[in-house]
């Protein structure tokens, strides 16, 4: 994680959301402090707990934040999340961005967690996209990590993957590989993407480093790996859902990568309640 980066984000999505400044915090006096309540409404996996005191350190601290959880563990509906104490326009104003990220990695976590407990198949691991929002890569990347999945590249300067456009404009996968070996050093790793027996064998003898299989049912790709005598790490996407994920155990690949953790997840419902004397109210 670059908590460098992720603050000056941070700081960002503030300014979007407050502007010229907040002008319903405004109506309380800025020393009038109070109490409230994160809490989790539905089974899920709470994450980015940390994010919460680093938002309202940049709306200027004095919050005490105590979590009664641990970050990345499932938890049934209904938990207690957090407390926090401090100044009310604080509170009010720094709820909705913890709400809204936290709610968006809870989602992609707790996704993660039923994907991999619906394959039941220790022996393949799961794995994200580059289908992030924009801005929140590393955050959803994290998320699926706390839900126990692993990530695949971060960025387009990780390593070489070459998909069918690649191909087509190449010509081959073999001539597609012999260019990006040599333009490039040892330590860059080379995928490759295919869709036929013929690519897959081609893309085995040209000894890339791993080879991923796509839009193929779990049968078709157990007929793909009896080529695979190079022993080449394979992973295998496109189409994998949480109805349909249970269907590739056992189907022999190293790797399920899923674009659905992160481009289509649901958020996890979490509130904030707060207190101040008798009187409680939820903020929306």
């Amino acid at each position: 994680m670059n908590y460098i980066q992720l603050n000056e984000q941070l700081k960002e999505f503030l300014i979007e959301d407050i502007g010229r400044g907040d002008q319903s915090a405004a109506i309380f006096p800025a020393s009038e402090r109070a109490s409230g309540t994160f809490l989790l409404k539905e089974s899920g996996i709470i994450c980015g707990l940390w994010l919460a005191p680093m938002i309202y350190e940049l709306l200027g601290g004095n919050v005490q934040f105590t979590s009664f959880v641990e970050e990345g563990t499932f938890l049934e509906a209904n938990t207690p999340i957090a407390t926090v104490y401090g100044p009310i326009q604080t509170l009010l104003t720094g709820e909705r961005l913890i709400l809204n990220l936290w709610q968006r990695l809870g989602g992609i976590a707790t996704a993660t967690h039923l994907a991999i407990k619906q394959l039941n198949d220790q022996t393949i691991r799961v794995t994200d996209t580059r289908k992030t929002i924009p801005g929140l890569r590393q955050l959803d990347k994290y998320a699926v990590t706390q839900g126990g999945g692993f990530n695949h590249r971060k960025g387009l300067d990780d390593a070489i993957m070459l998909k069918d456009n690649h191909i087509a404009f190449f010509g081959s996968i073999t001539k597609a590989v012999q260019t990006a070996r040599e333009q490039n050093g040892h330590m860059i790793k080379i995928e490759v993407e295919v869709e036929t027996i013929e690519a897959f064998k081609e893309a085995v003898a040209a000894k890339v480093d791993v080879i991923m299989i796509d839009n193929q049912s779990p049968k078709k790709i157990s007929q793909f790996l009896v080529h695979n005598h190079q022993k080449i790490i394979t992973e295998a996407s496109g189409n994998i859902t949480l109805q349909n994920i249970h269907e590739y155990q056992g189907c022999g690949v190293d790797y399920l990568s899923l674009g659905f953790l992160t481009h289509s997840v649901s958020a996890l419902d979490i509130s904030f309640n707060s207190k101040n004397g008798n009187d409680k109210v939820t903020i929306c």
